[in-house]
């Protein structure tokens, strides 16, 4: 009878369960787990994003299915999760970065860009004949305030963050707690966010299975290890 009443409950988005969730956004917090893990970690002049884009197939083109997106001069997201979500969530990053720079003649805060996707997510949570995004975004750039990173997640919820991972099945955000520093310069950010992305992988990541950004005042920098 439970799991009777469960499928009724999951056939819509919109529907809260008697214990009051939403098993179509907990569905899509599963399909970002199943992905391989993404990391962001802020230092003192910036952010540092790794992803391990481990190709399926050895005939795979490597830049076919990109993680690490620049989006601004001094924005770049990671994702995790369903390609093709992750890649209208970018898209949408992209145009309200361009318009904000337009309109106001400066750049997008970070706080404000992450809050911007993550109210276009929440949409879908509460829109009939919608589902929830199936992937998860880090956030990464530098604005007046210095350097930020924020979690937007399938529910639609921003949230700041030191050092954060999202996708994998939790052991890379362990790592983090353990192995995070408050004075971090950008060497040592990115050899904890590769650290950590090895505690998920089943077996020995080669160079060619990993990326890595950084973002900084400077501007959106990709292969930082070149």
């Amino acid at each position: 009878m439970q799991g009777h009443d469960q499928t009724a409950y999951d056939r819509g988005v919109t529907v809260f369960s008697p214990d009051g969730r939403l098993y179509q956004v907990e569905y899509a917090r599963e399909a970002v787990t199943r992905g391989h893990p993404v990391v962001g970690v802020r230092y003192d002049d910036g952010v540092a994003l790794a992803a391990n884009g481990r190709r399926r197939s050895p005939l795979q083109e490597a830049d076919s299915v990109e993680k690490l997106h620049a989006v601004d001069d001094h924005l770049g997201i990671a994702t995790a999760g369903h390609v093709a979500d992750a890649r209208r969530l970018v898209d949408h990053a992209r145009v309200t970065a361009q318009r904000e720079r337009l309109r106001y003649g400066e750049p997008m805060p970070v706080e404000a860009l992450a809050k911007s996707l993550a109210d276009l997510v929440q949409e879908t949570t509460q829109t009939g004949g919608a589902r929830p995004f199936g992937a998860a975004l880090l956030v990464a750039g530098v604005d007046r305030d210095g350097p930020a990173l924020y979690e937007v997640d399938p529910s639609g919820t921003p949230t700041g963050w030191r050092a954060a991972a999202v996708g994998g099945d939790g052991t890379v955000v362990e790592h983090l707690e353990g192995a995070y520093e408050s004075d971090l310069g950008e060497s040592g950010a990115v050899e904890i966010a590769l650290d950590a992305l090895r505690t998920d992988a089943d077996d020995e990541l080669s160079d060619e299975d990993v990326d890595v950004a950084t973002v900084t005042a400077d501007g959106y920098r990709a292969g930082a290890l070149d």
